[in-house]
């Protein structure tokens, strides 16, 4: 239990657990399993007697290109580390209805975990496209800005490189000199 929190599993945890595959942020179900302090073929046993609650939106099996993939980027350190099959991808939906599947109080505990996290990263990743647009539009005022500094700038260098007539004090005396 996280002391901070009073999460059953701490949310760094199953941050590391969330992936982006297929434009979608997924849990693998090796990754659910251990959180959920089962075994992953048991996992994947109970969504198949329940398969009806896992449509293709909720649960999709990786393409063996996905995995190399993953598997390329050290995500998942091994092929063997997966069981030998492609691991099942959970959705946010299809997490939430394995709650409906796996009926233990931890499973139950750990859902709250996964669900609150999910959330959590929504609102960071909304944030953060926020403070983008806010970025986008400063540079768009100071290109403005500084357009014009730059035409100023232009005109300045464009006049200092035209030849100047001496200017200040001068007396005959150093003009019959020069």
């Amino acid at each position: 239990m996280d002391k901070k929190t009073g999460l059953i599993i701490p949310a760094e945890r199953i941050q590391r657990c969330i992936y982006l595959i297929r434009k979608q942020r997924v849990m693998l179900d090796k990754d659910l399993a251990s959180l959920y302090g089962v075994k992953p073929i048991a996992l994947r046993q109970q969504v198949k007697r329940n398969i009806e609650r896992f449509p293709s939106d909720f649960m999709y099996q990786l393409t063996d290109k996905e995995v190399t993939v993953l598997l390329s980027q050290n995500v998942i350190p091994s092929r063997k580390s997966l069981g030998g099959h492609n691991p099942y991808a959970f959705t946010e939906q299809g997490v939430a209805m394995l709650s409906s599947v796996l009926r233990s109080k931890r499973a139950v505990e750990v859902n709250i975990a996964i669900m609150r996290t999910f959330v959590k990263l929504r609102e960071i990743l909304a944030g953060n496209a926020l403070l983008r647009r806010k970025i986008e539009s400063m540079e768009r005022k100071y290109d403005e800005k500084f357009q014009h500094v730059f035409a100023v700038l232009k005109y300045m260098i464009a006049k200092e490189a035209k030849p100047k007539q001496p200017f200040g004090f001068h007396s005959k005396k150093n003009e019959a000199k020069n």
